[in-house]
């Protein structure tokens, strides 16, 4: 059942990375899409698939500050960009603590699948209201911006999305 719980954390792990790198500009991230950079590198793995959350979170401020700049928000913006900057932080709660996994991992089968559905009807709901978070907080940011910044935005996000989705059709 421990394998099984490892490809469960990393996805979830990966949900959450994958929507910080929404937040990533044009050229960044996986290397192959884009990006010069492995996703590894640019989550700042180590040792068995965990993630250094120092490296994430340095790699995240320093995309915020470049587009900050590059959007050059005004004082009257600053409210916007810092409600959008704190959103778009995943929730300190997706991922369950090693001592959580421990015991899990002690129970019976039957009640292990109870649990692990319990969590991730949870996790799911929480990740569905964080994105919902993160929409609006950047609806109300590009409604701050002016026409200009709006289309260095856009520009930002389609270098964002345009290099990770190429699979899905354009219907």
């Amino acid at each position: 059942m421990k394998s099984f719980l490892k490809p469960l954390a990393l996805t979830m792990a990966m949900a959450v990375a994958g929507f910080s790198a929404y937040a990533a500009g044009p050229g960044e991230g996986h290397a192959g899409m884009g990006g010069g950079m492995s996703m590894h590198d640019g989550m700042g793995h180590h040792g068995k698939g965990h993630m250094d959350p120092a490296k994430m979170q340095a790699r995240m401020d320093k995309r915020n500050a470049d587009l900050k700049a590059q959007l050059k928000i005004t004082a009257p913006q600053e409210a916007a960009w810092t409600t959008y900057i704190t959103a778009m932080k995943p929730p300190a709660n997706m991922m369950a603590k090693s001592t959580e996994w421990a015991e899990i991992a002690k129970l019976p089968t039957p009640e292990r699948i109870d649990k692990m559905k319990t969590l991730r009807s949870q996790r799911m709901a929480d990740m569905s209201a964080a994105m919902d978070k993160h929409g609006e907080a950047t609806k109300a940011l590009y409604a701050a911006l002016t026409p200009e910044q709006q289309k260095v935005f856009d520009t930002h996000g389609k270098g964002r999305m345009g290099g990770r989705h190429h699979g899905m059709s354009k219907s």
